[in-house]
């Protein structure tokens, strides 16, 4: 019984952790670029539109098909970096611990 005891103990300090990450990853923002920085997304940790800035340059009605493509592109880098983000402090979190295939905390 003592072992069950331990693990329910380190069970509610990692829930505790977690709802911190996840306090921690509301406030931090990440942007992603393309067309050498023509293009800027910035999301934050959990994966919300925060801003979006496009170079004046590229605002020409003809191309508006480059422009959709370099904000797919930018938005698409800015998720990349937040998705590393938060596997860096999920791993700091659970100890490097695995989880299950599938698994993705913290949503």
């Amino acid at each position: 019984m003592k072992n069950l005891g331990q693990m329910m103990k380190q069970a509610q300090e990692m829930q505790s952790r977690m709802a911190e990450l996840q306090t921690r990853l509301a406030e931090i923002e990440m942007t992603g670029a393309s067309g050498g920085g023509l293009v800027q997304v910035t999301l934050s940790g959990k994966g919300e539109m925060k801003k979006v800035r496009i170079d004046k340059s590229l605002m020409v009605p003809e191309e508006s098909e480059v422009l959709e493509d370099l904000i797919l592109a930018a938005s698409n880098d800015a998720k990349s970096k937040v998705e590393a983000h938060v596997a860096s402090e999920m791993s700091q979190l659970t100890g490097g611990l695995q989880l299950p295939p599938g698994m993705k905390l913290p949503f």
